[in-house]
């Protein structure tokens, strides 16, 4: 049944995205143009066609094909803003997906009622509220598991400030982070870790012969490794951004420019297995539930190649050298501990800390400008999110 949702869910997307695509090339006519149909209009034309060409999908909830075609509106909005590329129709081999259903859900311990789908048991216990508001429930499929993800809304205090002290956080790929107090962050190295093995993998399914049973448990056993290795990853990004927004007042990480260091094929692997982007995004929202602050230094400020003990800006600091050697005062330290000591002292956290903050929200400072001033950007805690 849930397969038959997904289905569903997938089937109304690509039907609506279809409809949409007939409307903007009709648009280009010399003709008066024609409005693009919304989610409500599309589901009520859906409706219309379940009576005549579908009727197949009464068995099913009506909700999973309506959030399908309001994510098919979200996606046109990012595209005409310029956040995403064009929406592209699903296909039944990116996986089995997900669907979205709201209405009359019930979370007991150990079990969950769902819309049309009755009581569901639940592998894992303890993780689904009990008492708060239940908004909706997102069911998703990942190598064979079935999560489900409930989106509720509850009243709570706001954020304590946190009374640690300021820590500069330098990204790094030995370390997945050194911090400016000497310590550093394990980097798990999922991908480097498990990359015999998915070659492996990736062989066994290229040799199997297309549509066969061999191939359909090949292609599952690549998907659990896949599955392997982003739990890793995210293992050890949520636990270093969690330890770090929960015992520093204020944490301060430079704006790297991460798609431009993609370019280099060197490196560009190893970035990617490191998370720089995502472990910035965790403690964006991390800093402001738990009280603390996110400072994004300029991304032209020297932090690598400045000496934090007197302040003298070397010329250049290739990657291969891997201590700072200073050329005023003979100091000699490793290079991210001194790029995380120099970002701890980054001129822009002082007035950083002047500014009243409400809510948690972070300053931030612009990358386009090489400026030292600290914009502000808005993060607001939004619906808890538990997974089971």
């Amino acid at each position: 049944m849930f397969r038959e949702h997904v289905g569903l869910a997938r089937f109304a997307y690509n039907w609506g995205l279809r409809r949409k695509i007939d409307v903007l090339s009709f648009n280009r006519l010399p003709i008066s143009p024609i409005k693009i149909p919304s989610a409500i209009d599309l589901h009520r034309e859906l409706n219309a066609l379940k009576q005549t060409h579908f009727r197949w999908m009464y068995d099913m909830s009506k909700c999973a094909p309506q959030e399908a075609l309001r994510n098919l509106d979200a996606a046109f909005k990012n595209f005409f803003k310029g956040r995403a590329r064009f929406p592209r129709f699903k296909s039944r081999k990116d996986g089995a997906g997900s669907f979205r259903l709201t209405g009359a859900i019930h979370v007991r311990p150990g079990k969950i009622k769902l819309p049309r789908l009755g009581w569901v048991r639940l592998k894992e216990n303890g993780y689904l509220p009990t008492k708060a508001h239940i908004i909706s429930v997102t069911i998703s499929e990942h190598a064979g598991r079935w999560f489900v993800s409930l989106n509720v809304s509850e009243n709570g205090p706001g954020p304590v400030a946190v009374s640690g002290p300021v820590v500069g956080v330098d990204r790094g790929l030995k370390s997945l982070a050194v911090l400016s107090d000497g310590s550093a962050v394990e980097n798990p190295k999922a991908l480097s870790r498990y990359e015999r093995k998915l070659k492996h993998l990736q062989r066994t399914v290229s040799r199997r012969r297309r549509g066969s049973s061999n191939r359909r448990k090949a292609r599952a056993a690549l998907a659990r490794l896949h599955l392997r290795i982003t739990n890793v990853r995210n293992d050890a990004l949520h636990q270093a951004t969690s330890r770090l927004a929960r015992t520093k007042s204020v944490v301060v990480v430079e704006d790297l420019g991460v798609r431009g260091l993609m370019a280099n094929h060197r490196l560009a692997k190893s970035i990617a297995d490191a998370g720089w982007s995502e472990f910035v995004r965790q403690l964006g929202y991390k800093t402001a539930w738990y009280g603390s602050r996110l400072v994004v230094a300029d991304r032209f400020y020297p932090s690598t190649r400045t000496c934090s003990l007197c302040g003298h800006i070397k010329e250049s600091m290739p990657l291969s050298e891997r201590s700072f050697c200073c050329d005023r005062c003979g100091r000699v330290m490793d290079r991210d501990l001194n790029a995380a000591v120099n970002l701890s002292r980054w001129p822009g956290v002082a007035r950083t800390l002047e500014t009243p903050v409400e809510g948690g929200v972070q300053p931030a400072a612009t990358s386009a400008q090489p400026s030292c001033e600290a914009g502000t950007i808005s993060l607001d805690r939004g619906p808890n999110r538990w997974m089971s």
